[in-house]
């Protein structure tokens, strides 16, 4: 049975409190969150202790811990997590800067305990399936993945624009599908309801002859988030929301079986699983800096007007 605790327990985390209570193989031994409201309603809910200090959750000998805590607190938490034995789940971005990213990576490899970082769209069943027919050759080879991730601005993300908090999904899904690093970032954003970026356009260079797009803002009144992947041989279309992959090429038009599932579920049961079986997650934290120093730059090429070199 492994002994698992959320620290954070505002809208993300609670999904965390609720699927750790649901999972067989998992002991929620207790939550952690500065509003003491919160804790009392969630321990009660999922009948499991709660502490407004996240230290005291620590001490009681946790295997694995989700941090579901503002973006600039990450690596704090994260490093006392480390120093309490527990492996980790890092909400992405995995920190704040990159040289938070790579201290809070090292401090995990030393310690010997494992690093995830909370990339969501990896565990969609939709992308898990665009992957496999992407491996497969069924497309050819591909030479252009493009991404529109746009909808209404929530006011409870303060602290950092649109990039990093939901661009940074299709900068690490587009990295994935490819297999490869992106070396160069070009883009366009600006801020006008936010103190941070709300709308950007994000071109990705990956070697000289591959390419990723991603659109993405907080001005659209309704939520879209989409992926098309252009191959030689074929089209694939897919739907995040819908968890669809449709196919299209010069004979047919062919919709992929895919297998509904909730994705943060899948991901806390690999985040377990890797735990139980002594295995590194599929998303680690060398994949969480590259997504962080992608996103950066993305910030950089917009505020300089130039191209950024990864």
């Amino acid at each position: 049975m492994i002994k698992a605790g959320v620290i954070g327990a505002g809208a993300m985390g609670q999904h965390h409190v609720r699927i750790y209570h649901e999972m067989e193989n998992v002991e929620l031994v207790g939550i952690s969150d500065v509003s003491e409201t919160r804790v009392k309603e969630l321990s009660e809910q999922y009948d499991t202790n709660g502490f407004t200090d996240y230290k005291e959750l620590l001490a009681q000998g946790l295997d694995a811990v989700s941090i579901v805590v503002p973006t600039t607190l990450h690596m704090a938490v994260g490093l006392d997590v480390i120093a309490s034995g527990a492996n980790l789940l890092v909400e992405k971005p995995i920190a704040d800067t990159l040289e938070n990213a790579e201290k809070l990576t090292r401090a995990a490899e030393d310690a010997g305990v494992k690093l995830m970082v909370g990339h969501i769209e990896r565990f969609n069943p939709a992308v898990t399936k665009l992957k496999e027919i992407i491996d497969s050759g069924l497309l050819g080879k591909i030479v252009s993945i493009s991404t529109r991730r746009v909808g209404p601005y929530n006011p409870r993300i303060r602290d950092v624009g649109v990039i990093l908090d939901i661009g940074v999904h299709d900068i690490d899904v587009i990295s994935y599908l490819y297999g490869k690093r992106v070396n160069e970032v070009y883009s366009i954003a600006g801020a006008d309801i936010h103190s941070f970026e709300d709308h950007a356009a994000i071109v990705l260079r990956f070697d000289h002859e591959f390419s990723g797009i991603v659109e993405t803002n907080w001005l659209t009144p309704h939520k879209v988030r989409k992926l098309t992947v252009i191959g030689i041989d074929g089209v694939a279309y897919l739907d995040y929301i819908d968890q669809t992959v449709e196919l299209h090429d010069g004979e047919w038009i062919r919709k992929a079986k895919v297998e509904e599932a909730e994705p943060l579920k899948r991901e806390l049961e690999h985040f377990i699983d890797s735990i139980s079986n002594g295995y590194e997650p599929r998303t680690s934290g060398e994949d969480g800096i590259h997504a962080l120093k992608v996103a950066m730059a993305a910030i950089e090429s917009y505020t300089e007007g130039k191209a950024v070199r990864i």
